[in-house]
């Protein structure tokens, strides 16, 4: 990060006499009384009250300690790049209390660049630097996770999804997946009525009649139930149902919870993948010590089957064969599993699916970054030769020649900034790999994170950045949607990666934008695609770049509404 030389002077003055801890406050969580600085866990919290370097600026709030601030004396504060104060600090012997704190305002009028924010590190090439994480409780705003079934009934080609709710989450199936009904997918919706959901009518007999009338019509080898917000609100047992059920028809029924409530996006597929994993059958007998030529590899997440094979030829350049995939393409092929069982995913979002293996199938989880842009399926090639115990061969020179195949592309986007606002969960992966591209990640929002399955991943984040001499990103979990709109108005990304909902607002004010749910449909995995992925990336770059300056924005600044007329 950039400061100015009159501000860097006062850090150093301060530095030599005191420990120093720097925290960016944008002017906008100011203006609403907040101080946020790298926040890894709120214990600890310090009450902070002043004034600005203005004199005229009141600041109060709650600044949340962190390994970079709770060992410091003093503590730095940069405003948006226009003011700064310095605090002097204590701590109540660590536990939970406030702490009353006393200002002192400084001289220096520039802190920091323009594009700053609150908690972008202010120290690029600090080796101890952690990520900082938070968590702003917002609410999940997100692509409907019951879309998961756009993919899953393509991949399970003997599958059959029925979807219950209501007639909006038809509309949503019917639009998103642009398949109308007398197409005959291998998907229904069984719409929800004022009978079932009065209890007027019995969840059993009328779900009796749809299976039974989906097994005449269309023999499916398994039937997936997929249950929405409206199944959990009026707490309708569907797993007690679908035993019952499934040997009355002889057909095997998985219920999948993909309530928008309680999950993103793609948790719509570990959902799936989770209940699925369940259903695989175990192994018979225990896995030999030293197996040859090793042990057995079972990857788990949905991919079309032309991107699953690429990676089968990776691991098979390796000497490694993959044991089976989950899902399969038919439900009789699901991979056995067990004790002894090596399992490795390919999402970053697959963290119950993760759980599920390990504590109910017992087998043994390669944690590892996941195999999106070159690094990363490096990343993820090398973990797996590890822990199978093979020397890993020619992975420096594969990914070598994937960065070099988009070299028009990487000039593109070299130095600039990018900000994800969250919503497929693949947020971390694509920073980690733009970071490696050489852009700057100012922010990573991300619907949910699992700290323990993306543990590598958020590594390899961490170590690309300090090698790439870039600032680490703020995330942040649960993001309210109004904040991030105000950071990016702030700090002016020159690309934001979003939802729908937001692209046309932020577009129109001049923002570049991409669509995050094209990174979930389009082929990003495995060195093979690389191209597809930073095509997405430069896309909207490169089409407003050919744009009249005029037209690269449709909301002036400053620019009076105005009044409409009678």
């Amino acid at each position: 990060m950039v400061a100015s030389s009159r501000c860097a002077s006062v850090v150093t003055a301060a530095a030599a006499t005191a420990t120093v801890a720097v925290i960016a406050l944008s002017t906008t969580e100011k203006s609403l009384g907040f101080a946020t600085g790298a926040p890894a866990l709120r214990r600890s919290p310090v009450r902070v009250e002043g004034a600005a370097a203005d004199g005229m600026t009141p600041i109060v709030g709650v600044a949340s300690s962190s390994s970079q601030f709770a060992g410091a004396d003093k503590v730095l504060i940069l405003i948006g790049g226009v003011a700064a104060v310095k605090l002097s600090h204590s701590r109540n012997r660590g536990r939970s209390v406030q702490s009353k704190v006393r200002v002192q305002a400084l001289a220096a009028k520039e802190a920091l660049v323009a594009t700053t924010n609150s908690a972008v590190q202010p120290v690029v090439n600090d080796e101890t630097a952690e990520l900082s994480f938070e968590c702003e409780t917002g609410n999940y705003h997100t692509f409907c996770p019951i879309s998961c079934v756009s993919w899953l009934y393509q991949k399970i080609q003997d599958s059959f999804f029925l979807v219950i709710g209501t007639k909006t989450c038809g509309y949503f199936l019917q639009n998103a997946m642009g398949v109308m009904i007398f197409a005959e997918p291998r998907y229904a919706m069984a719409e929800l009525e004022e009978g079932d959901i009065s209890a007027q009518l019995n969840d059993i007999t009328e779900l009796r009649r749809l299976c039974t009338q989906i097994k005449k019509d269309r023999n499916p080898s398994v039937i997936v139930w997929i249950a929405t917000c409206t199944t959990e609100i009026i707490k309708m047992d569907m797993e007690g149902i679908a035993p019952k059920l499934e040997a009355e028809l002889d057909i095997p029924i998985i219920v999948a919870r993909a309530n928008g409530l309680d999950y993103a996006f793609t948790q719509g597929e570990d959902s799936v993948l989770a209940a699925m994993a369940a259903k695989c059958p175990d192994l018979l007998a225990p896995v030999p010590e030293n197996p040859q030529p090793h042990a057995p590899l079972v990857i788990f997440g949905s991919l079309p089957d032309s991107v699953a094979k690429q990676l089968e030829l990776e691991l098979k350049r390796q000497g490694i064969t993959v044991s089976g995939w989950l899902p399969s393409s038919r439900y009789a092929d699901l991979p056995t599993v067990g004790e002894g069982v090596y399992v490795v995913g390919i999402n970053p979002f697959l963290s119950r699916t993760a759980a599920t293996l390990m504590r109910r199938k017992k087998c043994k989880l390669i944690n590892t970054a996941f195999p999106i842009g070159p690094d990363g399926t490096r990343a993820w090639v090398e973990a797996i030769c590890k822990a199978l115990g093979i020397e890993p061969q020619g992975l420096e020179e594969r990914e070598q020649k994937a960065w070099d195949s988009i070299r028009d592309y990487l000039d593109i986007i070299k130095d600039k900034s990018i900000f994800f606002m969250g919503d497929n969960l693949m947020e971390v992966s694509l920073a980690r790999c733009m970071v490696r591209a050489g852009m700057t990640v100012l922010e990573v929002g991300i619907p949910y994170m699992d700290t323990r399955y993306q543990a590598a991943e958020l590594a390899l984040l961490t170590k690309t950045c300090k090698e790439m001499g870039k600032p680490l990103p703020r995330i942040v979990e649960k993001p309210d949607n109004y904040m991030q709109v105000q950071r990016i108005k702030e700090m002016k990304p020159d690309l934001a990666i979003t939802g729908m909902a937001h692209a046309n607002p932020l577009e129109a004010r001049g923002i570049n934008t991409k669509w995050s749910v094209e990174f979930t449909f389009q082929q990003i995995h495995g060195f093979t695609n690389v191209r597809d992925l930073f095509e997405l990336v430069t896309r909207p770059l490169r089409r407003n770049k050919s744009l009249p300056e005029e037209w690269q924005t449709f909301v002036k600044d400053g620019a009076p509404a105005k009044k409409l007329e009678a």
